[in-house]
């Protein structure tokens, strides 16, 4: 390991250290999530594409990395990672790899030794930033020569286009069909979906299947900010004038609700962790849910027909959205749950009844 440092638009550094194979300067959005386990499925998450994942929590990587099969996808997406310790003595019966070897093999940066609580408490004063992790003192070169350093914006691109798969798959069985369109899929969203008997068409976020035969449409999660995925809300768009069962999760449900005519606006620092309470504005009950998202419906601009069906507790924003008549309904948060607590899961089952 080799002196390193956290470096943040706002000028602030953090140090610590990294493995000895960083030579480079790693740009990213910097964020933080707050679960205490699921580093593995939380850096696999599609969503995190082009972010900086902070783990407030202090130890990392004490059970290891286990095979791919467990995954949230085939790949790490999170740009780089934050820690304040990492664990290379771990021990779990299903895990092959430690967090660094994982991380080595590959080629996402890591800094580890940083008060990640004092870099947290920043982004909670100052919001969510870009930053870098830099292991060749590039800030401090960039002082003495009077340059500045160069933090690109991941969420100026398409990052739902990164992510998706490129070609339709096809999972399960059932007369009925389901076209689940892939923003950046996590894995366990299509192990729920498996647990009922329709057939699972699983398409890239540009593909048009609005003149092919199918019963509903899922919106997956997915990475970045919502409004730059403007093929995937022209199609949906399409598809609500068939009145068909939409069920939008995440970055699905800032989705549909632009498809329908809302707005959405940037969080100051995002819902990122698996302790979030929503409470359904229909029973008034509170579930604890599983959330990662940088971005949210905006209330007052919703059309017309619609109104909230979920709402966090911590900050009143908007969790869900419905429409009062037709078939059509979204979470923010994510009711796959993995990492998380399983309160939301009867959300798939409501899915499916609509059919």
């Amino acid at each position: 390991m080799v002196p390193a440092q956290l470096t943040l638009v706002n000028g602030s550094v953090f140090s610590g250290f990294s493995p000895a194979w960083q030579r480079d300067f790693y740009p990213g959005e910097v964020v933080f999530t707050t679960g205490m386990t699921g580093y593995v499925e939380s850096l696999t998450d599609p969503s995190y594409a082009g972010q900086i994942l902070t783990f407030t929590y202090p130890l990392i990587g004490n059970y290891g990395v286990p095979a791919p099969a467990k995954w949230e996808s085939r790949r790490i997406w999170a740009r780089g990672v934050v820690v304040s310790e990492t664990c290379e003595n771990w021990s779990h019966s299903e895990g092959r790899k430690s967090l660094l070897e994982w991380l080595k093999d590959q080629r996402v940066p890591i800094i580890t030794g940083v008060d990640t609580r004092a870099l947290t408490k920043t982004l909670r004063e100052s919001g969510v930033m870009l930053g870098g992790i830099d292991s060749r003192n590039t800030y401090h070169v960039a002082l003495n020569s009077k340059k500045c350093l160069e933090f690109p914006d991941p969420n100026e691109k398409n990052l739902v286009a990164q992510v998706s798969i490129k070609k339709p798959k096809l999972y399960g069985t059932g007369r009925k069909t389901l076209i689940a369109v892939d923003c950046g899929m996590k894995e366990n969203i299509i192990r729920e979906l498996e647990r009922f008997a329709w057939k699972i068409k699983r398409v890239p976020y540009n593909y048009d299947y609005t003149k092919e035969n199918y019963d509903a449409v899922l919106l997956s999660n997915g990475p970045g900010d919502p409004v730059m995925a403007t093929d995937t809300i022209a199609i949906l768009q399409k598809a609500m004038k068939q009145r068909k069962p939409i069920f939008g999760i995440c970055l699905g449900s800032q989705i549909l609700a632009l498809a329908a005519g809302a707005r959405t606006y940037k969080l100051p620092y995002g819902h990122r962790g698996q302790n979030q309470p929503c409470r359904d504005e229909a029973t008034k009950q509170c579930l604890i849910t599983s959330q990662n998202h940088g971005y949210a419906v905006r209330e007052n601009s919703l059309p017309k027909g619609w109104y909230v069906n979920f709402r966090n507790l911590n900050d009143g924003s908007v969790e869900g959205v419905s429409h009062k008549t037709l078939p059509f309904f979204s979470v923010q948060f994510h009711p796959e749950a993995s990492p998380g607590p399983t309160d939301a899961r009867g959300l798939f089952e409501k899915f499916y009844r609509l059919l």
